[in-house]
């Protein structure tokens, strides 16, 4: 298996990589995990991923060569005596990632952070300060960075509740209270295309009903309130947004099947209603794979006349695959750069 390029200069400082007891943070499904071992054989290594999709492929991959663990927070009675870590897509991610491990680690532990420069690696030094003594440049090449440091340990204790960003909106008589983990799509308010799909939902929703790429439960959460006799059934890759969707469904007094999966890797009912507003954006590219496959592949996961409800950015043609794929397919309304489509299974 072919190494990245942050996974490439990490080998290519495979002597910062010795270790007894190594903590992978977050680093792609490539072939680092044996290139690691075939160094380091005894080290025992946990690979941590709040990414199911990589989460799963590694320990596909790599069956009883390491500990895999996909959560929102990593909680070991281990001592690490080094942390790697990829670094996130979203910057506010880094400090959430450093103050949760701080737990799982001695002072002055060795600490890798590593990433793409037009992903925002450069500014590591600065997003580290707090958590990171002597936080310096060791490398550079193949458009990454290598950041080294020593673990500071002297903070305060990691609570995850701490880390939640809260906001309110109101639409029509809905009134509903997002809580949302750093790195969560739309942390700080309601973006637009998720506003569009509320306003013009269908008339009627009841029954088993799936949000696709939930986040932090803002549909399923209106759709709740609007539609008390709808059952609502959450999935995201992102465990930090399924963290996110289940504090929402408490503050908000609802009910919910919040569950993880790779598109639609764990989905095993079907549906009534499946709704979403899908990703498309994946680390510092465009990615519209994971969509297109769902699209393609939902109409088995689709009860008798279930139908499909998504909200896209206009210029992305999900509209021929829909019915192409699931049946009849209507543009309910195309404003301010995104389109609402709706499917009804033939």
């Amino acid at each position: 298996m072919s190494l990245s390029n942050p996974s490439q200069l990490l080998m290519r400082n495979s002597d910062l990589l010795a270790a007894d007891c190594p903590l992978l943070i977050n680093l792609p499904a490539d072939g680092l995990l044996a290139a690691y071992l075939e160094q380091y054989p005894n080290s025992k290594i946990t690979c941590f991923n709040n990414n199911f999709e990589h989460h799963l492929a590694l320990k596909q991959s790599y069956p009883g060569k390491a500990e895999f663990v996909f959560d929102s927070q990593y909680q070991s009675s281990k001592k690490h005596d080094l942390v790697v870590i990829a670094f996130p897509k979203s910057k506010a991610e880094l400090a959430f990632t450093l103050a949760m491990i701080n737990p799982q680690l001695a002072e002055n532990t060795p600490i890798l952070i590593v990433g793409e420069n037009k992903g925002g690696v450069k500014s590591t030094g600065k997003l580290a300060a707090d958590y990171i003594h002597h936080i310096g440049k060791v490398d550079s090449a193949r458009h990454c960075t290598l950041f080294s440091g020593l673990a500071n340990t002297k903070q305060p204790a990691f609570d995850i509740n701490a880390w939640f960003k809260h906001y309110h909106f109101i639409l029509g008589d809905i009134k509903l209270e997002i809580a949302s983990l750093p790195g969560v799509f739309s942390q700080n308010a309601l973006d637009k295309g998720t506003e569009l799909l509320l306003n013009n939902l269908p008339a009627k929703l009841e029954g088993e009903l799936l949000d696709f790429g939930c986040g932090a439960g803002v549909i399923s959460c209106f759709i709740g309130k609007k539609y008390p006799q709808a059952q609502l059934a959450l999935l995201d890759v992102s465990a930090l947004a399924l963290a996110s969707a289940e504090k929402t469904l408490a503050i908000n007094g609802l009910n919910g099947t919040v569950f993880p999966s790779n598109s639609l890797s764990e989905v095993r009912g079907k549906y009534q209603h499946i709704v979403s507003n899908p990703p498309f954006h994946q680390g510092v590219k465009t990615h519209y794979g994971a969509t297109e496959s769902f699209l393609k592949q939902i109409k088995g996961h689709l009860k008798p006349k279930g139908n499909v409800t998504i909200v896209a950015n206009n210029f992305l043609s999900y509209k021929p695959i829909m019915e192409s794929a699931i049946g009849t397919t209507t543009t309910l309304i195309n404003e301010k750069g995104f389109a609402i489509y709706h499917s009804q299974i033939r």
